[in-house]
């Protein structure tokens, strides 16, 4: 993967820059020692490592822009941070960079329960903003897998999802308002604790923007009152093509779960190693929970494992308690820790329509073979947005090559059959030159006008999403 060659006139600025970062920053909010910026030199995406020239760490918005203003002035790239989960090379930094971290920024400035509506600082984690709420009966629907660790900030980015996101959306369907500071330093606000801001709607294109037009540092959420119960079933297949199939067959059917699911052999196992979930033995998994009153879940589940029996499942499983419900929970949330303490991977993700399910695992089972590297399936099944697991070995030559050139036929199969190159993780480096295949130069140009008007420099988050050799010359 091809990354800009570092300015040597801009590493040249940097006594100078991290003296007037300290002017208008505490002194410990700004780290220049190289052996204490490669804290920051990767996220998620830890094949590729580039340790940043600064890092700051801003508590709010007024340092944000003070910061942005003076990189804007030093004309000094900037890459945004939010916990450093994101599996595309979101953060990756540049070498000539600074990374804006806004893990300092924790705060929750609001709460409304009447209009429903939380406003927090994006440095506060995803689950920390339902634990800001629970215990008066509302949560934060988006739940991504890291929720744990990963920021609002690069849930905005990315426009993360997670399980529930069939039922609920993902994060631009959740997202009300935001404060958002220009490369300048210009403060705006876009939306508010309302529905929907009238005008152009800017807050859907900052919101999945990645980093490329501005600094999310406050956001204005919407909050629900939590269901009145809920309750997921395992259900077991032989073939993730026939798993693939009752999924389409659910969704064609009208049910809308609050989530779907989906887990192969060899991540079932890992996971059941790891977690203790009690998943059955099996080829193929679908965990799918439906929520409401008791008599709606028992309505909802017996159309669901009507249409599962119809695909001679090996198992099916209704959670009889809560404590078995949060425990296959548990399994699917450590599904990606799991699979990282008995090997290396990348996480793809792409997104498919529903219906091409069977076509799409049986061909990645074909890719699998051909590449002789091994994939393990966890995904959002319901919103057909995958997320294939590519084991290979870190320490052997080639095979990341072999890996990402996989990981590539893979994405462009989503493409070739109706879907798009992402869900939720977004473009990132991991991506960045696979967007010609999705999108004509036509399109990218109209996408990179855009960041043209918010980030004319085109300081923000270099060398992220777009090809190299289309936006050359921009900056």
């Amino acid at each position: 993967m091809q990354m800009p060659v570092p300015d040597p006139r801009i590493l040249s600025r940097k006594d100078a820059l991290v003296a007037a970062l300290k002017a208008v920053l505490p002194a410990d909010a700004v780290i220049s020692d190289p052996m204490e910026t490669r804290a920051y030199e990767c996220d998620a995406l830890t094949a590729y490592r580039c340790p940043p020239m600064i890092a700051v760490l801003p508590a709010s918005t007024a340092e944000v822009s003070a910061v942005l203003k003076l990189c804007h002035q030093y004309d000094v790239p900037v890459v945004p941070r939010g916990s450093g989960t994101s599996l595309a090379g979101g953060a990756l930094p540049t070498a000539d960079c600074v990374i804006l971290g806004v893990a300092r920024m924790n705060r929750v400035l609001e709460v409304d329960y009447a209009d429903r509506f939380i406003r927090v600082e994006t440095g506060m984690t995803n689950l920390s903003v339902t634990g800001a709420v629970e215990q008066d009966g509302f949560f934060y629907a988006p739940d991504p897998s890291s929720q744990l660790a990963c920021a609002i900030a690069g849930n905005i980015a990315m426009n993360s999802g997670g399980a529930h996101c069939l039922k609920y959306g993902v994060t631009t369907n959740n997202l009300l308002g935001a404060t958002v500071v220009l490369m300048d330093g210009e403060v705006i606000e876009l939306g508010g604790a309302h529905l929907d801001a009238g005008g152009l709607d800017l807050l859907g294109l900052i919101c999945g923007s990645e980093g490329q037009l501005g600094v999310v540092t406050e956001a204005t959420l919407r909050i629900l009152h939590k269901p009145e119960g809920a309750r997921p079933v395992l259900i077991g297949f032989d073939s993730n093509e026939v798993a693939g199939a009752c999924v389409s067959d659910i969704i064609e059917a009208g049910v809308l779960p609050v989530a779907i699911e989906f887990m192969d052999r060899p991540c079932i196992e890992a996971t059941e190693a790891f977690a203790g979930a009690g998943y059955p033995d099996c080829n193929a998994l679908l965990i799918v929970e439906v929520e409401g009153s008791p008599a709606e879940i028992d309505e909802q589940l017996a159309l669901i494992t009507a249409i599962a029996r119809r695909h001679n499942p090996v198992e099916l499983r209704e959670s009889k308690s809560a404590d078995e419900s949060a425990r296959i929970w548990l399994g699917r949330k450590s599904a990606f820790g799991a699979m990282g303490q008995i090997n290396d991977y990348i996480c793809l993700d792409g997104t498919i329509p529903v219906s091409e399910l069977p076509r799409v695992l049986h061909r990645m089972e074909e890719l699998s073979e051909q590449f002789g590297l091994k994939v393990a399936n966890v995904f959002h099944a319901g919103d057909g947005n995958l997320h294939p697991l590519i084991l290979f070995n870190a320490n052997k030559e080639g095979d990341l090559e072999t890996c990402e050139a996989m990981g590539a036929e893979i994405l462009k199969l989503c493409v070739e059959v109706g879907g798009c190159l992402t869900g939720e993780h977004g473009v990132g480096v991991e991506k960045r030159d696979l967007m010609s295949h999705q999108y004509a130069p036509d399109d990218l140009e109209a996408q990179m006008a855009v960041k043209d008007v918010f980030d004319p420099k085109w300081l923000l988050n270099p060398a992220k999403v777009f090809p190299l050799a289309a936006s050359e010359g921009r900056r």
